[in-house]
């Protein structure tokens, strides 16, 4: 482990072999242990998914690495590059509390899990890694002739188009609308419990879309100052993200019959399971959004209070010269 701390994280190629090596031994020790992990209550389970695993560790070594090189190359900006470090950490280990911690296991059991486990996702984690700007620090984790290839590869006029589409402030809102909306219909989130495929598809749209949307907000939407979009953007999905959420608390009836069973094994009630989910993503998710449209905001006057008094400065100046 040592070996991987230190040497992995200089070079990407290593890291790879070295994330490849622990997957495949904690997989082997998963199945040593499978008699034992039996015994224990299903819902208390640490979740292990050696891809996901191997993402997080693979995800987490290349920041590090672009970090490091980054911090030796210039002692500019280093204040900020720290706190991006920090976003991304944070951002990671919310990834881990909602991918391979126990709360993977009980969102099985319990639809208020499974719903903490997509806010964390979309509310916590997503907005937290755009802050860090990883796909520059990713980039730097390389070496200077792969560093370049990829740069180049990148910068297809394919590539940088289909960017900008996706980019766009209508086309982020509606991709992560349609995610969250498409997936709480019946049919398909009840198709996700009964097929892990299935269930890893929602997970990555979900991820995917809320990463889109908040770059919209937090990264797009800061360099090309189109703060005015993103709080609409922000409102707009607290609007509908709380609708869902009503809609869920307030159903008379059973959404996802497919919670009955394991629901009334653990004692609780399936209805006010979903009842409590929906609370989840009326309340604290509504304030997630509402708290990010008011920074954004803020934001947007102050940058905007200088251009706006300048103008009125400059003429008074001329007067008391003339």
């Amino acid at each position: 482990m040592a070996y991987f701390s230190v040497r992995a994280m200089n070079n990407p190629l290593r890291c790879l072999l070295a994330c490849a090596a622990l997957c495949a031994s904690a997989e082997v020790k998963a199945h040593v242990l499978s008699a034992a992990e039996r015994s224990a209550p299903p819902v208390l389970r640490w979740t292990f998914e050696p891809w996901v695993v191997a993402l997080l560790i693979v995800s987490l070594a290349l920041y590090v690495a672009g970090y490091r090189r980054l911090r030796a190359r210039s002692k500019r900006g280093r204040e900020i590059r720290a706190r991006q470090l920090g976003a991304f950490v944070l951002g990671w280990l919310m990834l881990v509390a909602a991918l391979d911690s126990p709360l993977d296991a009980l969102s099985a059991a319990l639809f208020s899990a499974h719903m903490v486990q997509h806010e964390l996702m979309m509310i916590v984690a997503a907005p937290l890694l755009v802050l860090s700007r990883p796909l520059a620090v990713w980039l730097w984790a390389f070496p200077p002739a792969a560093r370049h290839r990829i740069a180049a590869a990148v910068r297809t006029p394919a590539l940088r188009g289909l960017w900008r589409t996706l980019c766009a402030p209508a086309v982020a809102w509606m991709l992560h609308a349609a995610a969250l909306w498409a997936w709480h219909m019946p049919r398909l989130f009840e198709a996700a419990l009964a097929s892990s495929a299935i269930h890893t598809l929602q997970h990555a749209s979900f991820l995917l879309s809320a990463l889109l949307f908040w770059w919209v907000v937090f990264g797009e939407g800061t360099r090309r100052d189109q703060s005015g979009y993103a709080m609409l953007s922000l409102f707009t999905t607290m609007v509908h993200t709380g609708a869902l959420g009503a809609l869920l608390t307030l159903a008379p009836g059973l959404w996802y019959p497919a919670y009955i069973e394991p629901t009334s094994v653990l004692g609780f009630d399936p209805l006010q399971d979903q009842q409590l989910g929906g609370l989840v993503m009326w309340v604290p998710g509504g304030l997630a959004y509402l708290i990010a449209a008011l920074a954004t905001g803020a934001r947007w006057l102050m940058h905007r209070a200088p251009a706006t008094l300048m103008p009125n400065a400059l003429p008074a100046h001329r007067d008391s010269n003339s």
